[in-house]
Parts: structure tokens; C-alpha cells; sequence
């Protein structure tokens, strides 16, 4: 398009040509930034990151929580999951057949690769299967020969309902992420998540420390407790911690408050590797140096009779870092 200025020669008319490129370049302008400003309200939202906590702890790490905070998740389609971990307990976020939904998992078996290496790539697929390794704040993944991850990321490009859990607690440490179209209003921002998270994590401790009361009033100095847990929280302590008795007496290590959690009960020198999950030892005959009991699964018991007179530590070799450290006195 062609514009002519008619002017009269002079001031006057270089004043009037002037304030007419003005008043163009304006209206042009006002055109171009209708245009933009159109075009960024049609564009595709950027997608966003969402962060999701994996387990709790108080701050003497004597309450672990099992539990993903939150356990469900709106999200847009193309958006990110990162799972943070938030205690020194191991973890795994784990999505079986894509996503489907488990009635339940086999146990947890510390050699498979499968679940305790990261496997799949980085996109959700809806099919394959996905795991993240084994998630911590700890510098390692404790008696596991394999690396500890702190966070774990996973991108949804398409809709649905994907579920997944932790391989290490079962199926009552589960969450769930749902995947709206893209665009979709969120019903919660990253703010209110966190909010309900710290919620969560509240009623987690205050949980563990009721679990505590309970194992205290059934423990004795001949029974021991290997921890506790209840699905929601896990007591890593040995109840009671310090227990005296008489020479040629027993001592019962007992898991069988757990519904999730191993241990072990370890005097003397810790195992490594693989033979951290045999037992080892004479436990009918102890007087000193090294006993192990192996791998103890929820349900199991562990008997140590004492025919030495002297002080004897003992640790869970899974959990010894968090404090799970316990003392038997043999007296005469």
C-alpha cells in the first residue's frame, strides 16, 4: 500500500506530514499486537512440572512414612511428574503393565533387577513397564548393590488413569495419576499440593508415634520388637531398645508387627552383599561376635540365647543409618 502526504512546503507542512507517519505507524501497530496477541491465546498451554513426595520422616528418621504425598495427582496431558524422594527409607515408584491397577505384587526380591534398577524410559506409554530404582535422601540404597536415585521423572502425552506403587511396601503404598486433556483447568496448584502433603505427613507422625505406645505395651525384656508398621507408618526402632536378662536366657526378635517392612537383627560384623540376606551364626548358643539373621519378612521371628555374661549391640542392617540400633545386657 502506497501512502502519500500532502504538505504545504515549510514548518507547517513538516509537521502535519510527521504527525500523520504517527498516527499510521499507530494504527498499525495496534493491528500487529491484536494479531500476536491473538495467536499466544490460541497457542497450546506450556506444559508444567509437578512434584509428588515419596515417603516422610521425622526428624530422627524413627518414623518413616509410607505413604506418596499426594496419592492422586491431576495433571494435564503432556505434563511431568517429578517424584521427589523425602526420607531415608527405600522407595521405588513403580507403574506395572502401564499403569493398570494390581489386586497385588509378589515380594520384594533384592536381586531382580527389574525391580530394583531403573527401568523403562522417560514418556508413559500406557503399556510398558516403568520403575524408577530405588529412591532415597540416604547416599546409597543401603545392603542393595545398585544405585539410589534422589527423584524420578516421568511424562504423561496422553489421557487416562495410571496407577503405580512402591515394590518395596506393596500395595498399600499406592498413588495414582490422572491425565486430563491438555488445557483442562487444574482443581489444585502446586501450592495447594504441598499444603496437603504436609497435611499427610502430620497425620503420618502422629500415627507412628501411637504405633510406638502400642509396641511398647506388648514388649518385654524377653520379647523384642523388630519395628512396626501399619500401612500407614513404619516404627524403626527396636522396642525395647535396651533389654537386660540372666545368663543362658532368650530373647525373641520378633517381626510380626509389620505388614510391609524387613529387618534384620545383626551383632558383630554387618554382611555385605548378597550375604546380608542368609543368616548366619549359631543363635542357640551366642556368646559374642558375629550373628545374623538374615532377611526377616513380616511374620517372622528370631530367637538368641545368651550363654556369655557381658553387653551385646546389635543393628538392622536395612535401617542401622535411621537409628535402628538395640543393646541385650547379660547379667549372671
Amino acid at each position: 500500500m502506497v501512502i502519500r502526504l500532502l504538505s504545504r512546503p515549510g514548518r507547517t507542512g513538516r509537521t502535519v506530514a510527521a504527525a500523520t507517519v504517527l498516527l499510521m505507524t499507530a494504527a498499525l501497530g495496534a493491528g500487529l499486537g491484536a494479531v500476536t496477541t491473538a495467536a499466544q491465546a490460541g497457542a497450546p498451554p506450556a506444559p508444567v512440572t509437578w512434584t509428588v513426595l515419596v515417603g516422610s520422616q521425622t526428624d530422627d528418621m524413627a518414623i518413616q512414612g509410607q505413604r506418596f504425598l499426594p496419592g492422586d495427582i491431576t495433571i494435564d496431558a503432556g505434563d511431568t511428574v517429578t517424584w521427589q524422594a523425602n526420607g531415608m527409607e527405600i522407595h521405588t515408584v513403580t507403574f506395572l503393565d502401564g499403569g493398570t491397577p494390581q489386586a497385588s505384587l509378589p515380594p520384594l526380591d533384592p536381586t531382580d533387577p527389574q525391580q530394583v534398577t531403573r527401568q523403562g524410559g522417560d514418556t508413559m506409554d500406557g503399556t510398558s513397564y516403568f520403575n524408577s530404582g530405588v529412591l532415597t535422601t540416604g547416599p546409597d540404597a543401603g545392603p542393595l548393590p545398585v544405585p539410589a536415585y534422589a527423584s524420578y521423572s516421568l511424562t504423561f502425552p496422553g489421557q487416562g488413569t495410571f496407577t503405580y506403587y512402591c515394590l518395596v511396601h506393596g500395595v498399600m503404598m499406592r498413588g495414582v495419576v490422572h491425565v486430563q486433556p491438555a488445557g483442562a483447568p487444574y482443581p489444585a496448584t502446586q501450592a495447594d499440593i504441598d499444603a496437603e502433603a504436609q497435611w499427610q505427613t502430620n497425620a503420618i507422625n502422629n500415627d507412628g508415634y501411637a504405633l510406638w505406645d502400642q509396641v511398647r505395651a506388648a514388649s518385654s525384656r524377653h520379647r523384642v520388637f523388630m519395628g512396626a508398621d501399619d500401612g500407614v507408618a513404619m516404627l524403626m526402632r527396636f522396642v525395647h531398645r535396651k533389654v537386660v536378662i540372666h545368663l543362658g536366657q532368650k530373647v525373641h526378635f520378633l517381626n510380626t508387627m509389620s505388614v510391609g517392612a524387613p529387618h534384620t537383627v545383626t551383632f558383630g560384623e554387618e554382611p555385605q552383599g548378597p550375604a546380608i540376606f542368609q543368616p548366619s551364626g549359631d543363635p542357640t548358643d551366642y556368646e559374642g561376635g558375629d550373628l545374623h539373621s538374615g532377611f526377616m519378612v513380616p511374620g517372622s521371628k528370631f530367637t538368641v540365647t545368651f550363654n556369655k555374661v557381658g553387653r551385646f549391640h546389635y543393628i538392622c542392617a536395612l535401617h542401622d543409618d535411621m537409628g535402628m540400633k538395640g543393646l541385650v545386657v547379660v547379667r549372671p
